[in-house]
């Protein structure tokens, strides 16, 4: 039997009179990209509140490495290797890069931090993965977009990550910046040691960048197919349909 680094069994949430997923089976293999597609309000965002320890499912099994969990909180799914980079990257303007890669991960040389080794290993992650600073001591709001995104990657990457969670890591970005994410998205593939579960509207760079294609609708995966079994067109009339049914509901 095929262990996967996370996978979920019957997972249901509901909010009130809101019934946010029903019944959702997914999984990602080891050193995977996942894509997770559907239309606003599918549940996409809720789903990976809960397997990043935010929310508790109301039903449903979360296994990781095959071992059934409870997923605490936040820190306690970061614990078992599952790790998110938010929409809005959780990084703080004011800190440095190296202060924010180690943000609630500092290393300390009691009692003080460590700023040199901090300073000195950020610089050798952000390498290794490719992404080019001029200087890991300036302020990240002076950073762009795709900057920003690839410190928030690549501090969950270095914080020994098995399953990355990304929401939306594409969303407002241009093209030369939406370009540098992917890049590290193929890397992240290519070391094949963290999986990756990606939520994003944009399918043509789904396709171009996943392994895997799910889609989220009525509380469920409805879809699940290789990336090179399917088709933008596929994909995209999949959504319409969905989109045209709940309007003529």
């Amino acid at each position: 039997m095929t262990t996967h680094p996370l996978e979920v069994i019957g997972i249901a949430k509901r909010f009130g009179a809101l019934t946010a997923l029903a019944d959702v089976n997914l999984h990602v293999g080891r050193g995977e990209v996942l894509g997770l597609i559907g239309d606003n309000g599918a549940g996409k965002s809720t789903l990976i509140k809960i397997l990043c320890g935010f929310h508790r499912p109301d039903a449903g099994t979360i296994l990781v490495d095959g071992s059934e969990v409870t997923l605490k909180s936040v820190d306690h799914a970061r614990s078992l290797g599952i790790d998110t980079v938010y929409q809005d990257l959780a990084l703080v303007n004011e800190l440095s890069v190296y202060h924010n890669m180690f943000l609630n991960r500092e290393i300390v040389r009691w009692p003080l931090l460590s700023n040199r080794a901090m300073r000195r290993r950020a610089e050798e992650h952000l390498k290794d993965m490719g992404v080019n600073l001029p200087d890991v001591t300036v302020e990240v709001a002076k950073l762009s977009g795709g900057q920003r995104q690839a410190i928030a990657v690549a501090r969950s990457v270095y914080s020994d990550a098995k399953v990355l969670l990304l929401d939306e890591p594409l969303a407002a970005m241009g093209a030369k910046e939406g370009t540098m994410i992917l890049d590290l998205i193929r890397d992240l593939k290519r070391r094949g040691n963290v999986s990756v579960i990606i939520i994003a509207h944009n399918y043509a760079q789904v396709l171009d960048v996943c392994d895997r294609v799910n889609l989220l609708q009525h509380g469920r995966i409805t879809f699940d197919k290789r990336a090179t079994e399917t088709s933008l067109e596929e994909l995209t009339d999949l959504v319409v349909a969905e989109y045209r049914r709940r309007g003529a509901d």
